[in-house]
């Protein structure tokens, strides 16, 4: 088993990232911004400033380093293929997209269409950013 390659992670992350953070700006700006306005106004809570979406932002990009990892991680096991990562991207969907939304959800936080509308369309951009970042990746 070889080393994992920090810097292609890093590399293949940022691209991932990138992924994410394009499709979450159309998604979140163009798409669904009426819904998402609608949401927060019925919760009382102001739409999110630059800084908040800064953080997000940077919540993009952590995600798609952490799949690139767990692809790194896998790839000795399942092979250095496209399946592999789309594999570990809907490892990295189900804890940080689907397990979440459902919770708010259950909890009536933001209306169940809104969130499944976000879970289903994160299902395809984590895979998507999961074999792009993949595509960068070599071993150590």
């Amino acid at each position: 088993m070889s080393k994992i390659n920090w810097g292609r992670v890093l590399l293949g992350g940022l691209v991932a990232g990138l992924v994410i953070n394009v499709v979450e700006y159309v998604l979140n700006t163009q798409v669904m911004a009426a819904q998402n306005e609608a949401a927060m106004k019925a919760l009382g809570v102001a739409m999110p400033s630059n800084n908040v979406i800064a953080v997000y932002v940077a919540l993009g990009f952590v995600t798609g380093i952490a799949a690139i990892w767990l692809y790194a991680a896998a790839r000795p096991r399942y092979g250095a293929s496209a399946k592999t990562a789309a594999i570990t991207g809907v490892g990295v969907w189900v804890i940080g997209y689907a397990v979440p939304n459902i919770g708010l959800a259950a909890g009536g936080l933001f209306p169940a269409r809104l969130l499944c509308i976000a879970t289903l369309v994160g299902l395809v951009e984590i895979i998507v950013a999961s074999i792009a970042g993949a595509a960068l990746y070599k071993e150590a």
